[in-house]
């Protein structure tokens, strides 16, 4: 009755923001446990877990030796497990910088600066890009182009050559000549132009990726996880042309299917008639 007296006596003095709290706390370890699940950190997490239960028989048979160098080891908890967990740590915020509930609102602010010069552009880009890709694709030339959206990739641009210039088929053809300086790495187009040619990006962690791809799609995943950029890839072995997009792969466009997906992920479409509906990212079912 005592404990049961306590109890509700604690439960009086809980307030609405308190319940708040608590909601809050739980869904961030939820959170947190979904994110590593399927990941090495579980194993990480299951060696900390016995570390607690070894400090807590420590204290409870007065182990002093013992006990005191794991209070100092948990006392260093919190820069300990932000080094341990920090490649989850940096996905888990990647992730939220790139909910699509509230980036989208990002976008379209972002894009009211944004001049008809911006748009045309952009749109030569696509042309020149889906152009280029075709005759690649029957030259059997392997070429990887990352278009730039939200998350700059100014750290991945350093890796290259800056470039700067307009977009055009016989830049991009000279670009990806396999005897060209540039061409084993990937160019990236920022605000329709050309930034910087033979970047090297960083390749996927994924495990279940089809092992008949090569280097060249493994890096385009690769930058399209740690990224919202759309990134189109020409086969050198195949001629298939695929775009990376949030870390799938699709393949097989034609040349008006890739020119429409692109305006599709890079352009806002704009209809009057509707009050400014806006499309992002839709229709991301495999082409």
């Amino acid at each position: 009755m005592d404990l049961l007296n306590n109890l509700l006596s604690i439960l009086k003095t809980i307030q609405f923001r308190d319940v708040i709290d608590i909601l809050a706390i739980a869904l961030i370890i939820f959170g947190l446990f979904r994110l590593i699940r399927e990941t090495r950190a579980v194993q990480l997490l299951k060696g900390l877990l016995l570390l607690l239960l070894v400090y807590i028989l420590s204290s409870i048979f007065d182990l002093v030796m013992l006990s005191t160098l794991l209070r100092a080891f948990f006392e260093a908890s919190v820069v300990i497990i932000v080094v341990i967990f920090q490649p989850e740590i940096r996905k888990a915020l990647e992730q939220v910088g790139r909910n699509k509930n509230w980036s989208k609102y990002i976008r379209i602010f972002s894009r009211y600066g944004k001049s008809d010069d911006w748009e045309k552009a952009v749109e030569k880009s696509i042309i020149d890009a889906a152009d280029t890709s075709v005759l690649f694709s029957r030259s059997r030339t392997g070429a990887l182009l990352v278009f730039e959206r939200e998350t700059m990739l100014s750290d991945i641009a350093a890796t290259g050559t800056i470039v700067d210039a307009t977009t055009s088929v016989a830049l991009f053809g000279n670009i990806f000549f396999n005897k060209a300086p540039l061409h084993d790495g990937a160019s990236i187009i920022r605000d329709g132009k050309l930034f910087a040619a033979g970047c090297i990006l960083p390749l996927t962690d994924n495990k279940n990726v089809d092992i008949n791809l090569g280097t060249r799609h493994r890096a385009a995943l690769g930058i399209s996880e740690q990224s919202d950029a759309v990134v189109l890839v020409v086969s050198e072995e195949t001629g298939v042309i695929s775009l990376a997009i949030e870390g799938q792969l699709y393949r097989d466009f034609t040349r008006d299917k890739l020119v429409k997906r692109l305006k599709e992920l890079l352009l806002d479409e704009f209809d009057e008639d509707e009050g400014r509906n806006r499309r992002f990212g839709r229709g991301r079912k495999k082409q």
